[in-house]
């Protein structure tokens, strides 16, 4: 294991001010946070002052809780600490409200806040009330009791609004204490930074500035690449070194490693895609994007696999026998030599050998994953939110560095409305892009002469669009093309989570999030279509909201747990997919998918696979992120994992039964996707796919899109690898086209 390290603390990442503008009413909001203070009530024993914020439990009831949450705290101050954990509610805290408005305001879509907005105005009339509650009394003046008994009431309402109020308001309210609760790190013991790893210097870019005018500033390049991640940054390396001019946009914004990690309120706002509360319409999955400079391989978890043999075939199957070519091996192993690749020098924390130690007892096919970590080790978990070491050699510590060597120009808050085309007698050419620049004093609501917002235009020889699988569909759009494809075949790996609780500490959060995976179930229809079992980042906001709440007490004790906890998700290679819309008020992307029972009844063999590993392991509880599926909890008369029956345990055997009764309704069920792909994807005809064989846009000429959009289905594997390797191959050809068009403008010109 790494050294233990002092701790440093990382430098403040401003971010935006929480917007001024009220979304809702003082008496919407005095509704809200009393539903609010439902979820996270304050927990007190009968003899402590009466609250509409409290929940009174029985004294022995309270004094066995403060008791248990005090021994698993260290330090003189247990108690205290135990006793804030329990009475904070989310009213006593600041930070709370100002939290929710800006998710609210900022990350949820028009149509959300009003639906919301609608069910806080019909709770404050009469006839309203009545329908909704069962009594003419406002919610927020009901006894805490009885408003706890309305709320959990809403699951299982008749009234669908009821039960999506209630998934939402959970959710939102799990989330936003999380993120700003001050009693919550003390009482698991979460570090603010990791204990191992050194801070060390990442490389300094330097970014284009423009002055304030009233026209648009026009700037000409060979190639501009709409985009930082994976994708956009293999191409720029392989451009920029092949001779051309590139330039490279980001909507986002580049941090130094100085101020990673972040903390979650902080690199929520600053790396995520709307601001990591993203979800499907029908509410069932939470979708976690880069938005950040490098993308998503800024916030990834070093996970580097290249794409397996079926997936290859299948896709060279639908006519594009690239993928089975040697050439595309080549791809593959150079972007993993470029990023030191390997599993040669890791060191497995608790959860990562919970699954290669169970799976080796059970007999299920499993590896070590190969970390993007410059063949060194790198015992980090809270690199979701930043790499302070700059040990992860993902797009920033590595592609666009080299870019950046090779003479590479780079632009950060850039946001591309529309790619630029020139019509010819031989069809559509695409010319280049125009947008939006902010400043980053302006992005940060600095007021001033620095702060800057200018209509920018990059004229160009190729365009090449690296914005993801959510926005690039989204940008074409913008941009005048029709193929109905654009948008469709949407594929997100769905995950269901899943939580072990042990007697001894495990502290998850230190090491690589994700060094292990379980293969055994990824071809369950002998198609290809099955689910990877793997481990999952252990940061409290991150990993925590997905489980069902069910009373405040419940959840609060859930929590606390985190520190012997281990989490696992079920990798799924989904057969079925959606599509990603924009939204028709703000434009901003939309998804359109829910978890087909096809795909799902995958997950719950994978789910039921997770608990025999971790029952096996030791574990004393098993949760997930259904609540079809109530958690296991291991008899007392069971607790020998090392027992001869092993999971053949008839409590186990017992709860298995049950949990295959279930169906992992989308309604009861919370779902996540880290990994999006397809919307944009590769094909041989425009009438079944938006790009052609070389990832040039069916219908244009000079207009690419190079990330992972372009995938012909799920990669069935962490796509990062998979994506670069892409992103190598179409930029070589790209760079030949343009010295064959080069030269043969030169013959030209000499005649």
């Amino acid at each position: 294991m790494a050294e233990q390290v002092v701790a440093y603390t990382p430098l403040e990442v401003p971010i935006p001010p929480v917007p001024t503008k009220e979304v809702f009413s003082e008496l919407q909001w005095a509704t809200l946070m009393s539903i609010a203070d439902t979820v996270i009530p304050s927990i007190r024993g009968p003899n402590a002052p009466k609250s509409f914020t409290t929940k009174v439990i029985p004294q022995a009831q309270f004094d066995a809780g403060l008791s248990s949450l005090t021994d698993s705290i260290s330090g003189p101050d247990a108690t205290a600490v135990a006793t804030q954990y329990l009475e904070e509610n989310a009213s006593s805290n600041p930070r709370f409200r100002p939290g929710l408005q800006r998710l609210i305001s900022e990350y949820v879509h028009e149509e959300g806040r009003n639906g919301l907005g609608f069910i806080l105005n019909t709770l404050n009339t009469r006839a309203g009330s009545l329908i909704l509650t069962g009594s003419t009394t406002p919610i927020q003046d009901q006894p805490f009791h009885v408003r706890e008994r309305i709320f959990c009431g809403w699951e299982t309402s008749r009234l669908k609004p009821l039960r999506v109020i209630y998934r939402a308001l959970s959710a939102i309210c799990k989330r936003t204490w999380l993120t700003y609760s001050p009693t919550l790190c003390p009482t698991i013991g979460f570090p603010r930074v990791p204990v191992h790893g050194s801070p060390a210097d990442g490389f300094e870019y330097e970014f284009l500035q423009f002055p304030s005018g009233d026209g648009p500033e026009t700037i000409e390049t060979d190639v501009v690449i709409v985009g930082s991640g994976c994708g956009g940054s293999v191409t720029a390396k392989n451009l920029a070194e092949a001779g051309y001019k590139v330039i490279v946009v980001e909507k986002a914004y580049q941090y130094s490693t100085k101020q990673f990690p972040m903390n979650f309120s902080e690199g929520s706002v600053s790396m995520f895609e709307g601001g990591g509360a993203v979800s499907t319409d029908d509410g069932s999955m939470g979708i976690f994007a880069g938005a950040t400079w490098g993308g998503g391989g800024t916030i990834n978890w070093s996970a580097a696999l290249q794409t397996q043999n079926y997936v290859r075939e299948e896709w060279a199957k639908g006519g594009l026998p690239f993928f089975t070519s040697l050439e595309f091996q080549n791809s593959l192993d150079r972007v993993c030599d470029r990023m030191g690749v390997s599993a040669d020098h890791t060191t497995h924390n608790k959860q990562n050998r919970v699954l290669l130690e169970g799976a080796h007892k059970l007999g299920y096919a499993a590896n070590p994953v190969p970390q993007n970590t410059g063949g060194t080790e790198h015992y980090c978990g809270h690199c979701t939110m930043g790499c302070h070491s700059a040990s992860k050699k993902g797009p920033t510590e590595s592609f666009l560095v080299d870019a950046a060597h090779a003479g590479a120009t780079f632009v950060e808050g850039f946001r591309a409305e529309k790619v630029l085309f020139t019509e010819t007698k031989g069809g559509r050419v695409a010319s280049g892009v125009e947008g939006t620049w902010t400043s980053r004093d302006a992005y940060l609501g600095v007021s001033g002469a620095s702060a800057v917002k200018r209509k920018l235009i990059i004229t160009a020889k190729r365009v090449v669009v690296s914005c993801g699988t959510l926005q690039s569909p989204l940008l074409l759009l913008r941009s005048g093309l029709k193929n109905p494809q654009i948008g469709r075949n949407l594929h997100l790996h769905p995950v269901v989570i899943s939580g072990a609780v042990f007697d001894e500490q495990t502290r998850p959060w230190e090491g690589a999030a994700l060094t292990a995976v379980v293969n055994e179930f990824e071809n369950l229809d002998k198609q290809g279509h099955g689910v990877k079992i793997e481990c999952v980042t252990m940061l409290p906001p991150a990993f925590l909201p997905a489980f069902p709440w069910r009373d405040g007490l419940d959840w609060k004790q859930f929590v606390a747990k985190l520190s012997h906890m281990t989490g696992f998700i079920t990798l799924t290679k989904d057969r079925d997919s959606g599509r990603v819309y924009p939204d028709p008020v703000d434009g901003r992307p939309r998804v359109d998918y829910t978890v087909s029972a096809f795909d799902r009844k995958h997950i719950l063999e994978a789910l039921i696979a997770t608990a025999k590993m971790a029952y096996i392991s030791g574990a004393k509880e098993f949760h997930t992120s259904s609540r079809e599926i109530p958690p296991f909890i291991r008899p007392e008369d069971a607790s020998d994992p090392a027992s001869p029956e092993g999971t053949n345990s008839a409590a186990l055997q017992a709860w298995i039964e049950e949990a295959r009764s279930k169906t992992l309704d989308p309604e009861k069920t919370t779902f996540a996707a880290a990994h999006q792909m397809g919307t944009c994807r590769m094909g041989s005809s425009p009438r079944t796919s938006v790009v052609d064989p070389d990832c040039q846009v069916w219908g244009t000429r000079g207009l690419y899109v190079v990330d992972a959009s372009v995938f012909p289905s799920a990669s069935g594997v962490n796509p990062m690898v998979t994506n670069m390797a892409i992103a190598d191959w179409a930029s070589q050809n790209l760079a030949r086209s343009l010295s064959k068009e080069s030269k043969e403008g030169e013959v030209m010109a000499r005649l």
